[in-house]
């Protein structure tokens, strides 16, 4: 008989037919084999909604019900499912359950109906709940009986007495209770009565505070380290979902194979210290992509990282990309956890050269930066980020003025930083909730003089759950740069406009004013992008029509009686990493110049 994931305890006392099953009618002995449908009757709606979806989890005739069978086949399934049922009706508190089987052919010979004909008698309640030793907790003991939320009066049903020993467990850890013991559970059943007694003895062993992190085996990294990375300190109660959360986040450093942390005594009987022993996993990753674009073209990347060169969590990366519009090589520091948990200093040097539609720029890049980043195991409301940068570019745009091209030096220096709030319910798949951010970066810039800008840019998105298969999406971004005129500032520090994470439907940074000679993107001072999609999920996979709408200025400040819209619509499918995005979109007022289909792929929503 399948397993049904029910420990019960044995009952103390046995009625002669706790359980029972009997044939009431078959099918006919042939070889013939047939299609069968299977259907359960003489249970209300609450016990059958209760006991279903187990039985449909671990039923035989609904795992076989696309095979055809024979009358033998069909019959040893139904009194299988008919045990099956039967001890399901018991452990939800029915301990006098008979099911009957009854298999009917269709007159024609068509699909046979299996009929599962439960009685499931009376159902027994609890008369008695004991939990001794748990009032040694003190003033814990009623929040602790609480959680283990089974009183008397109560159906004597197996899941719920489960589901309260697991948040007794867990209500245990949450309160200090670092060493409690829960005993082994007794139940006993009077059948005369039709009621059972409860008893789950409970040893709490006195609360405990957190004391020191001890590092065992070959350590990784320092126990101040791992400190800094745990969401408690020193003195604080303990509690067991915090040493569950330190684990997930060593496991996130991506430095370690196994990790395995525990509690352990110490010679105070009112602390715990927590000792952690890291198997390292392989440090060194060399990685490529390929890929290719429209408007972008093909682009080859490969990478050399090595995940802990500056213990501790130094990652190293050496980078070069090659292609038809970028060619890179560069090498970037990054320290992840830096004095705090999440919080990552950065530090990049990068040789390069982009052949963008709007200019063509050799630039060397020197920056740095401190931020204060969310991530799935922790989702954070706010994030920030600080950092410098040192820019020499030599740079190819077109002069608007003699219609001729030309090339320019600038040295810039920058201070960039952002502040983000995100209210959404998921990082990677929000269904709801909004995020807002806002990006500011004063820049000085020495070419032919100096003269001084900012760059200020807010972006909005909101999500909204029209049904339950439905969601609706929107975005916006504004931005501007004060200061300087669009011809003074280099090109590649304008704003641009165009493509898949910016205004489907348009080529890459395609939107807005354009020179004479090329017709090719100049770029602005002042942008403009809104969004709205709606995302409807079927199973794995989503379709998703979208409207996006924007425009590049050259005036420090946006005009939306000009925007350029695009519309389109895009197939999502659903990972535990998040979605696999293709969208296909068509600008609806394009420009002279502008491709009529284009085509976006990438993982994650668009915004």
């Amino acid at each position: 008989m399948p397993d049904i994931g029910v420990d019960w305890p044995d009952l103390q006392q046995e009625a002669p037919e706790a359980i029972a099953t009997a044939p009431r009618a078959g099918l006919a002995d042939t070889e013939a084999e047939r299609a069968y449908a299977v259907q359960i009757t003489g249970l209300d709606p609450e016990t059958e909604a209760a006991v279903r979806t187990q039985f449909d989890q671990l039923s035989t005739l609904q795992a076989t019900r696309k095979d055809p069978a024979n009358a033998a086949q069909i019959d040893r399934r139904a009194r299988e499912d008919a045990d099956l049922l039967a001890e399901l009706l018991r452990g939800h508190g029915h301990y006098d359950a008979t099911v009957y089987t009854r298999v009917e052919a269709a007159p024609d010979g068509g699909r046979v109906t299996v009929t599962l004909e439960a009685e499931p008698g009376p159902l027994y309640r609890f008369a008695e709940v004991r939990l001794p030793g748990l009032d040694s907790a003190g003033a814990d003991a009623a929040a602790l009986r609480a959680a283990f939320a089974v009183k008397p009066n109560d159906p004597v049903d197996a899941n719920q007495v489960q589901a309260g020993e697991a948040a007794l467990r867990a209500e245990l850890g949450r309160r200090g209770y670092a060493f409690a013991d829960v005993g082994e559970l007794d139940v006993a059943v009077d059948h005369e009565t039709r009621t059972a007694a409860l008893t789950l003895p409970v040893t709490p062993n006195g609360e405990r505070r957190f004391g020191r992190i001890l590092v065992e085996g070959r350590p990784l990294f320092s126990a101040a380290h791992i400190q800094t990375i745990a969401r408690f300190r020193p003195g604080q109660r303990y509690e067991a979902d915090k040493v569950d959360d330190l684990r997930r986040a060593l496991v996130a450093t991506g430095l370690v194979s196994t990790v395995a942390v525990r509690a352990v005594p110490t010679g105070d009987p009112k602390s715990v210290d927590i000792a952690v022993a890291l198997e390292p996993a392989p440090m060194r990753t060399i990685a490529g992509q390929a890929g290719y674009g429209t408007g972008e073209g093909i682009r080859i990347e490969a990478s050399w990282q090595h995940r802990n060169l500056v213990s501790p969590e130094g990652a190293v990366t050496v980078r070069g990309v090659a292609g038809t519009q970028e060619q890179l090589l560069g090498g970037t520091l990054r320290m992840n956890n830096f004095r705090r948990r999440d919080q990552v200093l950065t530090a990049q040097a990068v040789a390069s050269h982009e052949n963008r539609p709007g200019y063509d720029a050799r630039s060397f890049n020197l920056a740095a930066g401190i931020e204060r980043q969310t991530n799935i195991i922790w989702q954070k409301r706010w994030t920030w980020s600080l950092g410098g940068e040192l820019i020499a570019t030599d740079e190819r745009d077109v002069d608007l003025a003699s219609g001729t091209t030309r090339r320019r030096t600038f040295l810039i220096g920058a201070l960039p930083a952002t502040l983000s709030y995100d209210g959404s319910d998921d990082l990677l798949d929000p269904t709801r909730g909004y995020r807002l951010s806002a990006r500011f970066s004063p820049e000085l810039s020495l070419h032919a003089g100096a003269f001084g800008y900012s760059r200020v840019q807010f972006d909005g998105s909101f999500y909204h759950p029209v049904s339950p298969k439905v969601v609706l999406a929107g975005r916006t971004r504004l931005a501007t740069i004060v200061g300087a005129s669009r011809d003074q500032i280099a090109p590649s520090r304008r704003f641009y406009a165009g493509g898949g994470g910016s205004v489907r439907g348009y080529g890459y940074q395609r939107l807005g004013p354009r020179d004479p000679v090329f017709n090719d993107p100049i770029g602005g001072r002042s942008l403009a992008e809104f969004a709205i999609e709606a995302r409807v999920r079927l199973g794995n996979w989503g379709i998703v029509p979208f409207l996006d709408a924007g425009n590049i200025y050259t005036s420090p400040l946006p005009r939306l009686g000009t925007l350029r819209a695009g519309a389109g619509i895009g197939v999502r499918y659903h990972t535990r990493f998040g979605p696999i995005r293709v969208d296909v979109g068509t600008p609806l007022n394009p420009q002279a110049g502008d491709s009529r289909i284009a085509v976006y792929v990438s993982l994650g929503q668009a915004f």
